[in-house]
């Protein structure tokens, strides 16, 4: 079957088997890797991407349910060559360990401050809870967190 989505403001189409996941047709259709495979059961969050604007685990989502939907992922974050305010807290908090689950967060925490650009260590903490890391205790990414946060705040 051939799937149309509009991906990143780009609409593109690909042809995928029936029971492909979104996360197959980002990563196998369209060449879109920030989104990860990892778990396969939506309990990690790291191929979390945005559809229709809400936040999901896109190994959860049948790629034909994205069918002339609109689709976001951690790629669409930046402005060309510059990181997103989230992106470069992760980099500049040293958020970053091995990677894998750090797109994920991006998006999650990018979400979060979409929300709530003031939000509390307890919002934090409950926002980031679909996304686990298996190389950091967390709070590094805290950190990121708070950080984009107050640069959020600081533009504004």
């Amino acid at each position: 079957m051939v799937v149309r989505t509009r991906v990143n403001g780009e609409w593109r189409e690909a042809e995928v088997w029936p029971g492909s996941s979104l996360l197959s047709l980002l990563r196998d259709g369209f060449g879109l890797y920030g989104a990860k495979n990892a778990c396969e059961q939506g309990e990690c969050g790291s191929c979390s991407v945005w559809l229709d604007g809400a936040l999901v685990c896109s190994c959860l989502v049948l790629a034909g349910q994205a069918q002339e939907r609109e689709v976001r992922t951690v790629e669409g974050l930046r402005d060309g060559t510059q990181l997103h305010n989230v992106q470069q807290a992760f980099v500049d908090a040293g958020a970053v360990q091995c990677g894998f689950c750090t797109p994920g967060f991006v998006v999650a925490v990018a979400d979060l401050l979409e929300k709530d650009r003031n939000p509390s260590s307890v919002t934090i903490r409950e926002a980031l809870s679909g996304n686990l890391c298996r190389c950091t205790g967390y709070q590094k990414i805290v950190d990121a967190v708070n950080l984009a946060a107050t640069r959020l705040q600081a533009r504004t």
